[in-house]
């Protein structure tokens, strides 16, 4: 058992692991080719911005913003690959077009970059599953979730300049959605108490021991 939960919690890390790794990768290209590449992030409502439905999450301002997305992707991930195995990479590629897409159509026409609202996405998700699931597992999730990142909410309110908190709300409705209509899956394990005995007979519990055959007999 220890050694499949060690394995679980390998192979939950590696979604979360490699595409932060991207991340990272692409800003160190940009660095090093002093490339700007805020064009390849989302301009609503426009055909060219389409493009960063998929590009635009993987583009960070510098090095602070990308490090204030890397650590809580990781550790939200894990979290949500660990607890939600089978729903997982639904849940990531879901949360990362809708919220992308909700840009596009509702934000500001300026260029929109970062994971943010992907973190955000994951915020909401495992607060909501807590929510619809009302098992242990999910509202022990939800709370710690809201322990330690429960002031980001102030992230979806505009007028934060330089935030796009577009990219924040879409994410966290993305989240809501996605905890609603995956509700049922990856259900929490469950104990049948049907196959135990509904009770016992004292009797059973009785031995006597033989001195002829020198042994014990029910």
């Amino acid at each position: 058992m220890q050694e499949q939960t060690r394995q679980k919690f390998i192979n939950s890390l590696l979604i979360p692991l490699v595409f932060p790794a991207v991340l990272w990768i692409v800003q160190v290209i940009t660095v090093i080719f002093h490339l700007n590449l805020a064009w390849m992030g989302i301009l609503p409502r426009t055909g060219s911005g389409l493009l960063g439905i998929i590009t635009g999450p993987i583009i960070h301002e510098g090095f602070p913003h990308l490090i204030s997305n890397t650590i809580p992707l990781i550790f939200l991930g894990w979290i949500i690959f660990f607890f939600f195995p089978k729903v997982a990479y639904y849940l990531f590629f879901f949360i990362y077009l809708l919220t992308g897409t909700m840009v596009w159509i509702f934000a500001r026409q300026v260029y929109h970059i970062g994971a943010s609202g992907i973190v955000y996405g994951f915020v909401s998700f495992l607060f909501f599953s807590g929510v619809f699931r009302r098992d242990n597992k999910s509202i022990a999730l939800a709370l710690l979730v809201t322990f330690l990142y429960g002031g980001v909410v102030w992230g979806i309110l505009p007028g934060q300049e330089g935030i796009s908190w577009e990219s924040h709300l879409s994410g966290a409705l993305s989240g809501l959605l996605s905890a609603y209509l995956f509700r049922n899956i990856d259900p929490p394990q469950r104990y049948d108490w049907e196959d135990e005995p509904d009770d016992f007979n004292v009797d059973e519990l009785e031995v006597s021991y033989d001195p002829e055959k020198n042994k014990f007999i029910n």
